[in-house]
């Protein structure tokens, strides 16, 4: 089912590049409708020209902002009021910040206090704190490899991924809650659970497009396609194969 939230996009041009624009209104799309597209930065700086090329392209509004002093990011400040402006319209089901910036953390505090979906997008570098502050946050290094098959991310190995404490506990953690007596949990409801714990999560951070593709991949999980009812649809359940 297509999903019509209506989203404020806002990009942070000094901290983001244009080679993941294609990659990123893509992946906005899968969470709604972006209504509105403004990105900040002062234009009149030459480092910016890589922006400039794309901007009429995907009908992103530029936003100027001068650098008054050297040291202050005035294109934050001019951020953060023009997302307060758009909150207090009531138009919007959700906001996308674009930054790897921590100074935005308050900001999509306040946006999620006041009932609306924060999404995130930034590079791996991004600070904790504006990572949990979202309610998803996608790194861009993803969205570049979605615009270039060539800079596709390698998949881990089951090896890898099994010294990875931290990924398997977050998925033992998941199936746990969403499981019933028998052990087995539903791969939509395991879903859910990640996100609640890791705004962060992504299968493809990992080089794999699905989730169940990830806890495949393991191998330290037991995985079933069950028929719904009398039609021919399939649900995917998953079971932690230490609970046998």
């Amino acid at each position: 089912m297509e999903n019509t939230d209506k989203l404020a996009v806002l990009i942070d041009a000094d901290n983001a590049q244009p080679s993941i624009v294609d990659g990123l209104l893509s992946e906005i799309a899968n969470y709604g409708t972006a209504s509105v597209k403004r990105i900040y930065g002062d234009w009149t700086s030459p480092s910016l020209k890589g922006w400039k090329e794309v901007l009429l392209e995907h009908s992103i509004q530029p936003m100027q902002q001068f650098a008054y002093t050297k040291g202050k990011n005035a294109t934050d400040s001019a951020m953060i009021i023009d997302a307060m402006d758009l909150l207090y319209t009531n138009n919007f089901n959700g906001f996308c910040i674009v930054s790897s910036d921590s100074d935005f953390t308050k900001l999509a505090s306040r946006i999620r206090e006041s009932g609306l979906l924060v999404y995130g997008f930034g590079e791996k570098k991004t600070p904790s704190p504006f990572v949990s502050a979202c309610d998803k946050f996608i790194y861009t290094e993803v969205l570049r490899a979605k615009s270039d098959e060539g800079a596709a991310i390698a998949k881990k190995s089951s090896g890898e991924l099994k010294q990875d404490t931290k990924l398997i506990r977050l998925l033992r953690n998941a199936v746990t809650i969403a499981s019933d007596d028998s052990g087995w949990a539903h791969l939509g409801p395991v879903g859910s659970n990640i996100a609640k714990q890791s705004p962060d999560f992504d299968p493809r951070n990992y080089g794999y497009a699905k989730l169940g593709e990830l806890i495949a991949a393991t191998a330290l999980f037991d995985m079933e396609a069950r028929q719904v009812g009398t039609t021919n649809s399939k649900i995917l359940v998953v079971r932690d194969k230490r609970s046998k």
